[in-house]
């Protein structure tokens, strides 16, 4: 591994090669037995493509790429995007291209295909309690290509313990604080104190930071879920405050890290105030560092709704991906049952919103007033629209607005880049998945 590269352009580079074939579904097949770079050089288009899709806006990834990266650099804040949001190394590299920290990943298998692909920094967003992720991780952190993971529970330290008894590797982990109603982290400042301390007793673990998601407290940005993120994010200050006057961190450079893609700029504006370059009374340095990962490809529901970007009216991101279906059936006025359901598309943050509607794939398209769908099957659609003012039929196609990214790229091992959604429809680029 080459640890002056924060992803192994070579690596990165030889997904070109790849043969595709029946197993994409993404890949028409007259194009099958082609390589990705054959595909490409081919300069197909939407057009050339068939239902269902999924597909990629070049412009909008790498304008949404430059604006969070913009946005942490002049807020002096790391960004270690979530990475399981795509499971791209191809979308890794464009944001460790542009200074991001490193790649957090949620789980082990994740973090096997990050290090595969040589992402160099990796942390995981997650307690490690399964024996054989332990030994591989303590086998696989270096001090020029650090893995961080999590810790909540004094339980948790003690299985580190036992697994790792004898060796001398030491892990970096955080601290996590949680809260009641949440997901994981300890709860409350007083258990993750006792878990800091039996940290700091471990000779198989060192104390690097502090860790919390935020995200699992709201799901809306209105009063009632903005005080609870603010008061959970106020919590971890404290929990950090408490750490350095107990001196329980066990490295000179600390991390506290907080923020997914819907409350981001609450993290920095209350945890900044944390930063440190620890000049002072030899406190440890500290850098505050979010993990949104959903912003690279943003999207036309939850997201576009809840970003900080959106809700401040300051430059949103733009949706980066689309669903195209074709309508299989019109046989009742007013209902139409499109080839794209479950297994194709995002549900579980909202339904695919109907956007256009066009006779053929790559062809012009319309506006698409007042049609819903209403619900999804593994494979179908059920889309209704008002037949007194809008035809629908058989083999007519359907641009889809799409919800939550972090449930749509798991569906395609292979995704469809275009220059544009709307105007240049070429193939840019394939993208490759790895879930």
């Amino acid at each position: 591994m080459n640890t002056s590269e924060a992803i192994s352009a070579h690596a990165v580079a030889g997904l070109a090669e790849r043969q595709l074939d029946w197993r994409h579904k993404a890949i028409p097949a007259t194009a099958n037995g082609s390589t990705h770079a054959q595909f490409l050089a081919a300069n197909h288009t939407l057009a050339d493509l068939q239902t269902p899709l999924l597909t990629l806006d070049s412009a909008a990834l790498q304008a949404n790429a430059d604006h969070l990266a913009d946005w942490c650099k002049e807020h002096g804040v790391l960004l270690a995007p979530h990475g399981k949001t795509t499971m791209s190394p191809q979308l890794w590299t464009e944001q460790l291209n542009r200074g991001a920290w490193g790649i957090t990943l949620a789980n082990f298998a994740q973090l096997r295909v990050a290090r595969e692909f040589g992402v160099r920094n990796l942390q995981l967003a997650n307690s490690l309690t399964d024996p054989h992720a332990i030994q591989w991780v303590a086998g696989a952190s270096t001090a020029d290509a650090p893995i961080l993971s999590w810790v909540d529970s004094v339980g948790t330290v003690e299985v580190i313990n036992r697994v790792l008894a004898g060796s001398d590797a030491v892990l970096d982990v955080l601290v996590e604080l949680g809260a009641h109603g949440g997901r994981t982290g300890a709860r409350g400042v007083d258990a993750a104190m006792e878990v800091a301390r039996a940290v700091a007793a471990s000779p198989n673990l060192r104390l690097v930071g502090v860790s919390g998601y935020e995200g699992s407290l709201a799901h809306t940005a209105d009063d009632a879920g903005l005080g609870a993120v603010r008061g959970y994010l106020a919590q971890m200050r404290l929990l950090h405050e408490e750490l350095l006057a107990a001196g329980l961190y066990g490295s000179g450079s600390v991390i506290i890290t907080a923020g997914g893609s819907a409350y981001f700029d609450d993290v920095v504006s209350l945890l900044s105030p944390c930063i440190s370059t620890g000049a002072e009374m030899g406190d440890p340095s500290v850098d505050l560092m979010i993990r949104s990962g959903a912003y690279i490809i943003h999207d036309d529901g939850f997201y576009r709704g809840i970003s900080p970007f959106s809700r401040q009216g300051n430059q949103p991101f733009r949706a980066a991906m689309h669903g195209w279906a074709r309508v299989v059936s019109q046989t009742e006025p007013g209902l139409a049952i499109l080839d794209a359901g479950k297994r194709d598309l995002p549900f579980d943050e909202g339904l695919p919103e109907p956007q256009l509607i066009g006779p053929v794939l790559g062809g012009a398209m319309e506006p698409l007033q007042g049609a819903e769908i209403t619900s999804v099957n593994d494979q179908h659609s059920f889309m209704t629209f008002d037949p007194e003012t809008t035809s629908v039929q058989p083999g007519d196609v359907i641009r889809l607005g799409l919800s939550h990214p972090c449930t749509a790229f798991d569906k395609w091992t292979v995704i469809p880049v275009l220059a544009e959604s709307a105007g240049d429809q070429t193939v840019v680029d394939l993208i490759h998945t790895f879930f």
